[in-house]
């Protein structure tokens, strides 16, 4: 499957303890639209509503050929397709201190899939830490002393 989006703060700001691989329920503009690479994942997270996980705050931009567009909200809840055990571990996970269901990456080929995980969230400390981490391992590649 093509990489079509990436959320690339998410793995920034969250420690990955886990992921998986869901399908998306979609329109057929917004096919055609991701599939074009217009899905912004900054920012959005899955919740779980009546025991289905559903996506809030992603972006997926109008399909610029597509005849009707009034009334179209690229920021609608979208409904995830997990199966019933997939669900429940997550629901699980969602429930522990400091841990956040988010999308990952958007994924396409015959079917547009979701790569989820749940995260806890690092702190700022750490966030530096990370940095500077790099900001070595750059130096190291570039002169070969640190």
């Amino acid at each position: 499957m093509k990489l079509l989006a990436k959320n690339k703060k998410a793995t920034f700001d969250y420690e990955i303890l886990e992921k998986i691989e869901t399908g998306i329920v979609l329109t057929g503009q917004e096919v055609k639209s991701a599939r074009g690479g217009n899905v912004d994942l900054r920012g959005s997270y899955i919740s779980f509503v009546d025991g289905r996980p559903i996506m809030k705050k992603s972006k997926i931009q109008p399909y610029k050929y597509a005849s009707n567009l009034g009334g179209y909200d690229p920021e609608r809840d979208r409904e995830l397709l997990m199966k019933k055990k997939e669900v429940a571990r997550f629901i699980g996970l969602s429930e522990e201190n400091g841990i956040s269901i988010i999308p990952l990456e958007v994924l396409g080929g015959r079917t547009i899939k979701i790569l989820i995980a749940a995260g806890r969230g690092r702190k700022k400390y750490d966030k530096r830490q990370r940095i500077k981490e790099r900001d070595i391992e750059k130096r190291i590649k570039k002169t070969g002393d640190y």
